[in-house]
């Protein structure tokens, strides 16, 4: 037995690692367009210490290696199109050049004794926030063994003849920790945060995946319907057709069994337009709207027969029971937690739903093992490891369903907490999912029901 389509959706990690590498491959304008600002700086800061100061340094040697970043600017321009992305081992040679090329200007101005040996460690955090943990590292290696080289082997620093220029050792090994310890830092700090909104990007665009799929679902009777009315009025015409063929040609002749099959499928043809069509009238009114316990029924009833009961309790109940516009984002969220529910359970899964003048509550509780403690407090974040393993859950997941049930369900307005049942003699895991009631418009109907109206987040579909 298989479930509904709307809990199975886990993406796995060939499809996060396929959008990860397709999100981390740079744009070549971005590079060149940054190198360009380095050569204007570098020739800026060069001819002002030559010309500006007249500080004695081998200048036209500097010139040299800027020249070497225009020439490669000029040539990756010409080779490739702007708006071409490169690949990791393209950019990782790239952000190594962009390292060596400082480095080659900081041996012929004074090593890290000059200010301007911070920006070592651009490429790094560069790479750090674009590329893979591999790159990040060897172009930080790289920078280290950079400014390791220059605290021995560096051309004096431009400065006036007449006054002497000499740092104690001390503070030049000061400055070269302070440089490490920099580079360090920032690029493990700047890789976290990229990569955190890498995943996030990456969870959100399988929430929009899901969204799609669900409305693509949710239309297909309305689909049916329409084809079915196109194709009326050409069956029609055959079948009219057929039945003058039936009271042109007499029974001995050949050809009337021919007619009759003829006569016969046409009749099927239309009976099965007609069922179509019906589902536009049949079925409308169960898109549109549907009561609270419909819903959760609609929800629950792809999990029942698992070996697991499932009991829907009836809580408080004040005023008319809930009329709910259809959401194809509330329905996968319910879906995917019932069914971790169930997948974690011993053998009962209890859900309890409420409503009143103000709140629209639904809790979930199973009588497994519960969440852990390190599970609880990362509840809910993409691409974490869920309660580890269950009755009818071997594998724990990714956490991307849970991502996106919780997702999904809070931008349809509802409040979610995840936690433990309170009894300590009865373990399981217990979700509480709750609308406020007022931030729903409100229209009464003929029968006296609350509807959502229109500015309803359960009718509204948003995108991810």
């Amino acid at each position: 037995m298989t479930r509904s389509h709307h809990a199975d959706f886990e993406p796995g990690p060939s499809w996060s690692g396929r959008a990860s590498n397709e999100g981390q491959r740079m744009r070549l304008a971005t590079l060149t367009r940054l190198r360009w600002l380095s050569i204007a700086g570098q020739t800026a800061a060069c001819v002002f210490v030559a010309w500006g100061l007249w500080y004695p340094y081998p200048v036209f040697l500097c010139f040299g290696l800027i020249a070497l970043s225009i020439a490669l600017n000029l040539v990756l321009s010409v080779r490739f199109p702007k708006s071409e992305r490169l690949e990791t081992r393209q950019v990782a040679a790239i952000l190594a050049f962009d390292i060596l090329q400082p480095t080659g200007l900081l041996f012929l101005t004074g090593g890290i004794q000059n200010p301007f040996a911070i920006f070592l460690i651009v490429p790094a955090m560069t790479a750090a926030a674009t590329q893979p943990p591999a790159t990040t590292i060897g172009l930080g290696i790289l920078a280290v063994l950079a400014a390791t080289a220059l605290a021995f082997l560096h051309m004096p620093m431009p400065w006036p003849v007449d006054w002497p220029f000499a740092l104690p050792l001390p503070y030049l090994g000061g400055m070269w920790f302070a440089l490490v310890t920099t580079l360090l830092f920032a690029t493990f700090y700047i890789y976290r945060v990229a990569a955190e909104a890498r995943t996030l990007s990456d969870a959100l665009a399988a929430t929009e995946l899901v969204l799609q799929r669900e409305q693509h679902l949710s239309a297909l009777d309305g689909l049916a319907a329409a084809a079915a009315h196109e194709l009326g009025t050409p069956l029609a015409t055959i079948a009219l057709v057929a039945k003058e063929m039936g009271r042109s040609t007499p029974a001995a002749d050949p050809m009337r069994e021919d007619v009759d099959l003829l006569i016969t499928q046409t009749e099927r043809c239309r009976g099965i337009l007609r069922q179509l069509t019906s589902l536009s009238s049949s079925s409308e009114e169960h898109l549109a709207r549907h009561s609270f316990l419909s819903l959760v029924e609609e929800v629950v009833a792809p999990h029942r027969d698992f070996g697991v009961t499932i009991h829907v309790h009836e809580g408080t109940r004040i005023g008319p029971e809930p009329v709910l516009r259809r959401n194809a984002g509330i329905v996968y969220g319910l879906g995917n937690i019932v069914e971790n529910a169930v997948d974690f359970a011993a053998s009962e899964v209890s859900i309890a739903l409420s409503w009143d003048g103000e709140r629209i509550d639904i809790d979930i509780v199973d009588d497994g093992s519960g969440f852990p403690a390190d599970v609880l407090a990362r509840i809910g974040d993409p691409y974490m490891a869920q309660r580890e393993t269950g009755p009818r859950n071997s594998g724990g997941g990714l956490g991307l369903g849970l991502f996106i049930a919780k997702t999904l369900l809070e931008r349809s307005g509802a409040r979610i907490v995840f936690g433990n049942r309170p009894e300590a003699d009865r373990p399981g895991a217990l979700v509480a999912i709750s609308w406020p009631r007022e931030a729903f418009g409100r229209a009464s109907d003929p029968r006296g029901e609350l509807v959502l109206g229109e500015s309803d987040p359960f009718m509204a579909l948003p995108s991810a």
